[in-house]
């Protein structure tokens, strides 16, 4: 009887997250994840340079007592190669990842972690986190000054204190245990970790049977989170099998897009499955990619008919998008709703006095004096008989340009005042008048005055000549 892997891996670049800086690996001898950093594309090379480099080990197949020292010198060896990338493209300078890598062999584990990306075992009722955060907040906590809870809102949460970066030496956390059949392993990325809780990290551990199952409702969980960052997850369980044969690997996120470092040969289906790919230009979500091996034994050719082609992984995504959207839709309904609603009542609260539809009498409305749309915010309420040549200038003028008021009654009232001023013009038209004729009776009478002064004059004159 020989142990062996069930296992699953996959990857998502986030709700926030431009670009995928994560790589996983999960493969019969191998488990891998790195959280690439330095900007999309430093992240997303040194994730891809580590993975590649690693994933060779998996067709090695190494003795137990062999698997420290392999593993350790493929890692050093991932760093020189950041290195020389670093010493091609200069602007790379500070990309740096994260790894927690895990290796079998004859029934034994050897687990490497260097960063803050995370291993988890359940092992029947038991569960726990298998590597150590090289964070400054976990420095924190082990030094008790800060607690567990405190480390979610601290300001420094992200700075890691140790990951490969192709410029310090290696110093990763390495550790062999024996594999026992029934185990099951989390490799994960904080982008998982530092969103959802380990107590619902575990119950979903426990509650799925299939890694598939597992692995891609960790990453909903993340979402629904908030997805805030990139989020890799590889599950894989140790189970008993007749043969140790050679499974499909899988690469997912970006050592799954750019395959750093591989030779794949010119015609290969690993090749092909690379240039539909890069064809594609999705690095937001990987499908596993299949190795060149295809003879693979029955326990491992497609055990959870997941097969690229049979399109379940598009309904999937398909499926997990579909909340956010509706989601979305709501927000924007609700908001146009509630805006609707106070702009309605806003407008239903104003009143005026201008034209009528005619232009020449006088009319109260309702609303307020625009259109949107073509859509008339304005409805005439009360006409009159006023007629607009009949008012003052000033109140012509008022009247044209519209008079708002804040109630029907302050509006109706207006109608009034109108009244009341063209009355007054017509009283005082009336009164201009009056003057006029007693001036002209008034001349009259002078003129009868001065001729019977004149008269007068002239009796004086007689008399005074006699």
């Amino acid at each position: 009887m020989t142990i062996a892997l069930r296992y699953a891996a996959y990857s998502d670049v986030g709700c926030l997250r431009e670009g995928n800086e994560d790589s996983g690996y999960a493969g019969q001898h191998l488990l891998a994840v790195a959280d690439g950093m330095g900007g999309y594309a430093g992240g997303e090379v040194a994730s891809s340079i580590a993975i590649s480099t690693i994933r060779r080990l998996d067709t090695e197949n190494p003795r137990s007592d062999e698997m420290v020292e392999v593993l350790q010198n493929a890692v050093v060896q991932a760093n020189a190669s950041l290195s020389q990338r670093i010493m091609e493209e200069p602007q790379l300078e500070n990309m740096g990842t994260t790894l927690t890598a895990m290796l079998w062999a004859e029934g034994r584990v050897a687990l490497l972690h260097i960063g803050d990306s995370r291993a988890y075992l359940l092992r029947g009722q038991v569960f726990k986190q298998i590597t150590h955060d090289h964070t400054l907040v976990q420095t924190l906590v082990d030094e008790g000054k800060i607690t567990e809870e405190e480390v979610a809102t601290h300001p420094q949460r992200s700075l890691i204190l140790r990951a490969l970066d192709g410029k310090s030496p290696v110093d990763p956390d390495v550790s062999i245990n024996e594999a026992e059949v029934g185990d099951r392993y989390l490799l994960c990325s904080d982008g998982l970790s530092g969103v959802v809780s380990q107590k619902t990290i575990r119950e979903t551990l426990e509650a799925e049977s299939d890694p598939h199952a597992v692995a891609r409702k960790l990453i909903d969980l993340a979402i629904r989170g908030g997805g805030p960052d990139n989020i890799t997850a590889v599950v894989a369980d140790v189970v008993e099998s007749e043969a140790d044969p050679a499974g499909p690997s899988q690469v997912v996120g970006a050592a799954g897009q750019r395959r750093e470092g591989v030779d794949e040969g010119s015609d290969t289906p690993a090749r092909r499955a690379r240039d539909l790919r890069e064809n594609g230009g999705d690095t937001a979500e990987m499908d596993p990619v299949e190795d060149e091996n295809r003879d693979y034994g029955e326990p491992y050719g497609d055990p959870y008919g997941e097969g690229r082609g049979n399109g379940q992984e598009t309904e999937y995504r398909r499926r997990r998008w579909w909340p956010m959207v509706l989601v979305f839709l709501a927000v924007v309904a609700l908001v146009a709703g509630v805006g609707y609603y106070f702009g309605n009542q806003y407008v239903q609260d104003q009143y005026f006095v201008g034209p009528s539809s005619d232009g020449e009498t006088v009319s109260v409305y309702q609303g307020i004096d625009t259109n949107i749309a073509g859509i008339d915010l304005s409805d005439e309420i009360e006409s009159s008989d006023i007629r607009i040549d009949a008012l003052s200038t000033s109140d012509r003028d008022a009247v044209n340009g519209t008079v708002p008021f804040e109630s029907e009654q302050e509006a109706v009232e207006h109608l009034d005042t109108l009244r009341e001023g063209i009355a007054e013009n017509q009283n005082a038209g009336a009164a201009d008048n009056a003057p006029e004729a007693d001036t002209g009776a008034d001349t009259g009478a002078e003129t009868g005055t001065d001729g019977g002064t004149t008269l007068g004059g002239a009796d004086e004159g007689a008399e005074e000549t006699g």
